[in-house]
């Protein structure tokens, strides 16, 4: 069976493995473009239960305050579920976001979903 390519549009359904969601993002996310990411996370918010959401923003080029109000949305729904939201990023610019709108300790980065999963943080974070 041939692996089925990604599908073209920005942003891409959740994932689901065990018992986790994972939703992943690229290019810019500013006002303009925040609206499928943000519709990706209630998505895979759905459903009872415990949830934990990986969100994957290693291929994010630029981003602003926007990606708070969903990520903290989605932070507040799972923290009510006894799940989390990790975030997955090697970038300055999105610490420097999160920091500013005084949520990076909600949100340390993680290199790869595998290390959100198992709650490892990328080096020097909290």
């Amino acid at each position: 069976m041939r692996p089925r390519p990604d599908p073209p549009e920005r942003y891409r359904a959740p994932d689901l493995f065990d018992e986790c969601r994972l939703v992943r993002a690229h290019g810019e996310l500013d006002p303009t473009t925040m609206a499928p990411l943000a519709h990706a996370l209630e998505e895979a918010l759905t459903g009872y239960g415990r949830v934990f959401v990986i969100v994957d923003l290693r291929d994010v080029t630029l981003t602003d305050g926007s990606i708070l109000q969903p990520l903290c949305a989605a932070w507040d729904d799972c923290r009510a579920r006894q799940g989390w939201v990790r975030v997955v990023h090697s970038s300055t610019a999105i610490d420097l976001v999160l920091l500013g709108g005084g949520v990076l300790g909600h949100f340390p980065a993680h290199a790869s979903p595998q290390d959100a999963w198992r709650g490892r943080t990328t080096a020097g974070c909290p």
